[in-house]
């Protein structure tokens, strides 16, 4: 398989990721006009999930499904992927990130009132320009935190011992859980180019607040230590484990006088099956003596 197809897996999968996920985001998580749609925090943390278990599922055969710069840099950290491809990969992820931004900002100046949503797209921050107010150390301990977790689950999940075909159930239903968890804290990262793609475009195209894009060197340092801790920290549990289908079964010792006993029975039957063998032969030798002498 060539190298740019596993680069453009990484980028439509991140793609698919800031679409999905920043788009239920900034579309249907307060929509709350006359049809009643507001899917809140639970349904954004939900769409997350599902754009990463869907692509997983799409292009992870083919680039193995990163669609995030920790997670790269924590696979390569953990053994399971080669130092060639990590800038590749990050590049491709951050710009499928900022596709996704652009084409998320051209909707929503589809229709009016969504200016506050132009200049944010629900990017990531700390004091002010988090959902609950909390300070940059909050955030800081939530993200490495929750990245770290996050790779321990992608690495057992895909590990070759894990039961096979749920890696992407797992891994999807995995990063629900932390955007429920960190959602209030710092609108969740554990995703730099997720952090990334909206800051930018946010802060150059739609009017937004420059700290969106002073604070994204946080979204990109606490993610990436997070990521480094959980492939250690799983390389730590996994070293020397051995698979759980390796239960030997018990021996059954055969005593030698039992085994030469069965040994002597059983060629004592051939040589008997053997000597009947060569008695019914000669006599079918004498009848067919018989034959000749009828026959001439």
């Amino acid at each position: 398989m060539h190298f740019h197809n596993k680069y453009l897996a990484e980028f439509f999968g991140t793609f698919w990721l800031v679409l999905g996920g920043c788009g239920s985001a900034v579309f249907a998580a307060t929509f709350s006009n006359d049809i009643g749609i507001n899917i809140g925090l639970v349904g954004v943390s939900l769409a997350f999930g599902l754009t990463v278990m869907t692509m997983a599922y799409a292009v992870g055969h083919v680039s193995g499904g990163h669609f995030n710069p920790a997670v790269s840099i924590g696979l390569w950290v953990g053994g399971r992927f080669g130092f060639g491809h990590l800038i590749p990969y990050i590049v491709f992820q951050v710009l499928g990130a900022i596709a996704a931004a652009f084409v998320l900002q051209w909707m929503l100046k589809g229709a009016p009132g969504n200016e506050a949503a132009i200049a944010t797209l629900a990017s990531n921050g700390y004091d002010g320009s988090s959902p609950g107010g909390f300070n940059m150390q909050a955030v800081i301990v939530m993200e490495v935190v929750m990245t770290a977790f996050f790779l321990i689950i992608i690495m057992g999940a895909t590990d070759e011992r894990a039961p096979k075909g749920f890696a992407p159930i797992a891994i999807g239903l995995g990063l629900t859980l932390i955007h429920l968890i960190s959602i209030p804290v710092s609108n969740t990262s554990v995703n730099p180019a997720r952090s990334t793609g909206p800051a930018l475009v946010a802060n150059m195209f739609g009017g937004g607040d420059e700290t969106l894009v002073t604070q994204l060197p946080v979204f990109w340092i606490a993610p990436i230590v997070g990521a480094v801790l959980g492939a250690i920290i799983y390389r730590l549990i996994v070293s020397g484990a051995a698979p759980a289908e390796t239960e030997v079964a018990p021996r059954v010792e055969t005593r030698d006088s039992d085994y030469h006993r069965d040994y002597r029975h059983d060629g004592r039957g051939v040589r008997d099956d053997y000597r009947d063998d060569r008695v019914d032969y000669r006599d079918d030798y004498r009848g067919s003596q018989d034959y000749r002498d009828e026959r001439y």
